[in-house]
């Protein structure tokens, strides 16, 4: 559920144990069942949420971690998308390279990275370049906006030193939910990888707990140079899901 309150959809309707949500087809996400139970009459429902995103010209998404439920979606023939993993790991008071937070304003204490409120035009288009590839237009890109932004949220960003003026080249968002942080749209262009910006962003973003006592993040399980940037930072596995789509 954390993941869901920071990830807003632009449309959501409750049907028993589960919410549909909808986003104009932007992330899938935003755009799948959130189905956290099983209710007492499952075709029904199933029946209802095709129904919903066929009515919005979408496939029918359901985001899985019920095994009762998997078993039942693929009986109708629904394909399995994107398995993702759930990572925590734990932020204590002081993070080794952090600087001890923001010290200023834009400043994140760590060199290289800076912090803000909302998200400007530079930071979008490198999150956008990185992960709107599959959505055209300037629609779908407003609409990331408005997800990114349906929360309060703290967004970082690193310009690479060998291309300052090309915008950031990593960027990253934090949502503070309590005992919690949510870490979310982890983007480096391509020409900037393997220079550390990813790392700083993420270790800039954990300084922004103000009193949470952990951190998670969703990572698909193919991307392996995610995973490993995350588990050196003290992120281990707790648990997963995957997508169910129609065909």
């Amino acid at each position: 559920m954390l993941v869901a309150s920071a990830w807003p959809a632009l449309e959501e309707a409750a049907r028993g144990p589960w919410t549909f949500r909808y986003a104009r087809g932007v992330t899938k996400r935003a755009n799948s069942v959130l189905a956290p139970g099983v209710p007492d009459d499952v075709d029904a429902a199933v029946d209802a949420a095709e129904d919903f995103y066929a009515a919005r010209g979408l496939p029918c998404v359901f985001t899985v971690t019920d095994e009762d439920l998997d078993r039942e979606l693929a009986g109708r023939g629904y394909r399995v998308a994107d398995p993702t993993l759930l990572m925590t790991a734990p932020l204590p008071a002081s993070r080794p390279g952090t600087g001890g937070g923001r010290d200023e304003p834009g400043g994140s204490g760590v060199p290289g990275v800076e912090l803000a409120d909302a998200p400007d035009a530079a930071w979008v288009g490198t999150w956008w370049a990185v992960d709107g590839g599959r959505h055209a237009g300037e629609d779908a890109r407003r609409v990331g906006e408005r997800i990114l932004t349906g929360v309060p949220a703290v967004y970082a960003s690193a310009r690479d030193p060998e291309s300052p003026g090309d915008g950031p080249g990593a960027v990253g968002r934090a949502v503070r939910q309590g005992d919690s942080l949510g870490v979310y749209c982890m983007a480096t262009r391509p020409e900037a990888r393997r220079k550390g910006l990813a790392r700083r962003v993420l270790r800039a973003l954990m300084a922004c707990g103000d009193g949470a006592r952990e951190a998670y993040l969703a990572v698909t399980e193919a991307n392996a140079g995610a995973r490993a940037l995350y588990e050196s930072e003290g992120f281990t596995v707790r648990g997963g899901y995957h997508y169910r789509v129609k065909p």
